[in-house]
């Protein structure tokens, strides 16, 4: 069993910056594809960013490429989302995943999943 635990979450000014983390317990990280999810009230949950185990692919969604950005540090197990010029759209509970596969964790069947962090981004 795989253990993500988000955090950085918080309120944020439209337009200012927030940097998430998610750290990972369980078998080599580095095996794992990685992705960050956001749901806000009453939507489902989509896709921001997804990264594959040895960080050569990576996808971002077009509602946020050029602000958004994941990275990660294996040797740390964790995996990153920084968030740049946010706007109150942003706002919505981001969840990170993990899955053996990189196709599959850039959807909602990933295997594994975090509790959630809340971005809240005032107007």
């Amino acid at each position: 069993q795989v253990q993500l635990v988000e955090s950085g979450g918080g309120l944020v000014q439209a337009g200012g910056s927030l940097r998430l983390s998610c750290g990972a317990s369980g078998r080599t990280f580095s095996a794992y594809a990685m992705a960050w999810f956001r749901q806000a009230p009453g939507k489902e949950r989509e896709l921001v960013a997804g990264i594959s185990g040895n960080s050569r692919l990576t996808r971002h969604a077009d509602i946020v490429k050029g602000r958004f950005a994941i990275s990660r540090d294996n040797a740390k197990n964790t995996v990153s989302l920084q968030m740049n010029s946010l706007k109150p759209e942003d706002t919505a509970v981001y969840y990170c995943a993990a899955d053996l596969s990189y196709t599959v964790v850039l959807t909602v069947r990933a295997r594994y999943w975090g509790q959630g962090t809340q971005v809240t981004v005032s107007s």
